[in-house]
């Protein structure tokens, strides 16, 4: 899988309101022992991560995860930045995601930074 594809699943699990669909784009893109950490939140697992992305969706409803700029690849790990945000509307967070892949291209760790967020 690309540096590229990866990122789409990972933007399309945050945006997927199914959690069984979410479930199966988790399993295809994270290890089973996975862990999600950023300022607001620690997860480990897929079926914790699927909780927090849903819990996420009813925390700030309407909006989506968008991917800005390029995917910096070095090594065993990605980093990207993302916008949280409605349709044509100004982004209302911000962040920039590292991420550990593993041999086979997997998420291990992703590790969260907010360069702008709501109180929450």
């Amino acid at each position: 899988m690309t540096s590229t594809t990866l990122a789409e699943q990972y933007f399309a699990m945050w945006n997927e309101a199914d959690a069984d669909r979410r479930a199966e784009l988790i399993a295809g893109t994270w290890t089973e022992d996975a862990t999600f950490v950023d300022p607001s939140f620690e997860t480990n697992g897929h079926d914790e991560l699927n909780k927090l992305v849903g819990a996420a969706q009813q925390m700030f409803p309407g909006l989506s995860f968008v991917r800005i700029g390029d995917i910096d690849e070095h090594h065993t790990y990605l980093r990207w930045t993302w916008h949280l945000k409605a349709e044509g509307q100004d982004p209302v967070a911000g962040g920039t995601d590292i991420v550990l892949l593993t041999e086979d291209g997997r998420i291990q760790r992703l590790i969260g930074f907010h360069d702008f967020a709501p109180a929450h």
